[in-house]
Order: structure tokens, then C-alpha cells, then sequence
């Protein structure tokens, strides 16, 4: 079966490494109908796959241009990179945006002090740590207003 001939084609979105983010996000967007391929170089990432995933899931470096190609990523609305690795993800977003010429490109990394670099080169990026840091700033705002009221 042809991955485009169930869903819609201009909601094709693909992710590129199955850890707890990545299945997540999988699984979020599958449940909502979306038309998802997750990728990921080891089978048994996938098991993170909630058993009513309805997307694809295909082993596969995200790097390999093969593997992108098999995956129709010129046909994705979107190209996620999730992977546990920096350099890895910004690979995989520099490939879909000049490669494949991808509209939305998101790189998770790990590391923020890279974060100003990519997002001069036009790649969105999330960055756990700073998330992270401002959600406990928020937090403690919220916790220094209780005292005070």
C-alpha cells in the first residue's frame, strides 16, 4: 500500500529518531489523523509506538539520502530531527531544507549554545535545556506571586 493513498498528502510529516520525543510526537500526530512516518536506525525504538499508531515506521539512517528519498521526504510538509545526537539532527535539517527543499524544518538539540547558529542558518530548533529553564522560571514567578498575595 502506497503511503499517500489513506492520507492526506499535505499533512505528510516526517520524524527522524523513535526515543521517548520522537514516539511521542508520532504518536500524538497519528492519533490526531495525521500522516506520519517515523524513522529511526534501530527496530526496536519502535516499541515505543503506542499499538494504535496508525503512521509508518521505517528503519533507516536519516542521514542516508536513500533512506530520505524511499521515505518521499520531497512530498513531507514537515521533517522533524529527534535524534540523541546534535551534529546528527542538523544534518538532517540541512539536507531537507537545501536538499529536499522541505518548507518546515525542526532540529532538536541538546546543546543551547548552538541554538543562535542554526537558527541564523533558518532552522527552527528546540532545545530541552532551555525550555526546561524557562518553565521553571515561569514557575518560580508563580510561586513567589502566591507568597506575595
Amino acid at each position: 500500500m502506497n503511503l499517500f493513498e489513506t492520507k492526506n498528502k499535505d499533512n505528510y510529516v516526517i520524524i527522524i529518531g523513535c526515543g521517548r520525543l520522537g514516539a511521542n510526537l508520532a504518536n500524538t500526530l497519528s492519533d490526531n489523523d495525521g500522516n506520519v512516518l517515523i524513522m529511526d536506525s534501530y527496530k526496536d525504538s519502535f516499541r515505543r509506538l503506542s499499538s494504535t499508531f496508525g503512521g509508518l515506521s521505517v528503519v533507516g539512517n536519516g542521514t542516508d539520502l536513500d533512506a530520505l528519498n524511499n521515505a518521499q521526504i520531497q512530498n513531507a510538509s514537515a521533517v522533524i530531527a529527534v535524534t540523541n545526537h546534535d551534529n546528527t539532527n542538523i544534518m538532517i535539517a540541512q539536507l531537507a531544507r537545501d536538499m529536499f527543499h522541505v518548507k518546515k524544518v525542526i532540529a532538536r538539540l541538546y546543546d543551547p549554545e548552538r541554538e543562535s547558529v542554526y537558527q541564523e542558518l533558518g532552522i527552527d530548533t528546540i532545545c530541552p535545556a532551555i525550555l526546561s529553564a524557562k518553565e521553571v522560571d515561569k514557575l518560580l514567578g508563580k510561586c513567589g506571586k502566591q507568597v506575595q498575595a
